[in-house]
């Protein structure tokens, strides 16, 4: 029988996520079960150990522990683990189907690979500021349970000949190093047309660099760019992505459901949701969301956990203004 400080490491090791002194320990207690006679007991334990490393060895869905960025590195990428699902998104039925299949073909990757063929893992998404592309890479990375790692502009993009490009190669040696989300969002700063700007030289060079890795790179992360400009990109770019994904404005339905939501913790007693959503047509969900947080406010403010709706239509007005410079009129 396996020793209490045996159990107490096996036990502490698999608490602490420490699978190599887990299956260590595991060994151990079948040799010692070997060594008493045990005979049957201790093939039987290698039998089941033997099983549980070959599954371990293929990149599961399983959260990877989350190693900070150092040196350079640390300048370029700025990691995280998001709890975001997609459940937590409101989507349209044909974007949500699309998001599941990534996500359905990532944690079928094993069964894929072992046919010669690469789950969608390139993906390029496209739409107007503030439609879900930003909480769409977070929501991947919650799903898979991979860290999410954003590639800084401000850290990649430099005005030096030839430095932009070798931080690339930086972030496409990590995300073979490490498996996660890589997100490169405003990705028309690094992937627009050749013969743009006034650097077109360097524009050249960066353009290809990045072209020339993400066709090489065959690692297990999934690698996602944003941009709200998409007329600004080369055109070798959209040969190199698996997928892209068009994001849209929400539309009333999509209004209603988003503003349910972020208002499900109030009452909100004749409130009209349909009157409400038809006042926000043409805001984007980041925008719909400051304004339902902004109608939050005013209650608290007032002391009452009733939502009314000129508070709601109120503040909806208010950020169309903020936007169109307008009145914020309907």
């Amino acid at each position: 029988m396996p020793t209490a400080d045996q159990i107490k490491a096996l036990l502490s090791s698999h608490a602490e996520g420490d699978e190599a002194q887990f299956f260590s320990i595991a060994m151990q207690i079948a040799a010692a079960e070997a060594r008493q006679g045990h005979g049957k007991f201790a093939q039987e334990l290698r039998a089941i150990i033997d099983k549980s490393k070959s599954r371990s060895s293929v990149a599961a869905i399983t959260p990877i522990p989350l190693a900070k960025p150092r040196g350079e590195l640390a300048d370029v990428l700025s990691a995280s683990y998001p709890k975001t699902k997609l459940a937590d998104m409101v989507l349209g039925k044909a974007l949500e189907e699309r998001l599941l299949r990534v996500i359905r073909e990532h944690k079928a990757v094993r069964t894929i690979r072992s046919r010669g063929l690469a789950p969608r893992r390139k993906l390029l998404l496209v739409g107007k500021p503030g439609t879900g592309k930003t909480l769409t890479a977070s929501a991947l990375a919650g799903e898979l349970g991979l860290p999410l790692f954003v590639v800084r502009l401000d850290g990649l993009i430099t005005k030096y000949m030839g430095e932009t490009s070798a931080k690339l190669r930086l972030v496409f040696d990590a995300l073979n190093q490490s498996r996660g989300v890589y997100f490169f969002d405003e990705f028309d700063s690094i992937g627009a047309e050749r013969g743009l700007g006034n650097d077109v030289g360097e524009i050249r060079r960066v353009v290809n660099s990045f072209l020339q890795m993400v066709e090489q790179d065959g690692s297990d992360s999934l690698v996602i760019a944003a941009t709200n400009h998409v007329g600004l990109l080369d055109r070798a770019m959209f040969r190199r992505f698996d997928d892209i994904i068009e994001f849209d404005l929400p539309d009333e339905p999509q209004i209603k459901l988003l503003l349910r939501a972020k208002l499900s913790g109030f009452s909100t007693p004749k409130m009209r949701w349909a009157d409400a959503a038809k006042t926000a047509v043409g805001l984007s969900y980041a925008d719909i969301v400051r304004a339902t947080e902004d109608a939050i406010k005013t209650a608290l403010i007032e002391e009452r956990e009733v939502i009314k709706i000129g508070d709601l239509t109120a503040c909806i007005r208010e950020r169309k203004a903020t936007i169109t410079g307008g009145s914020g009129s309907p």
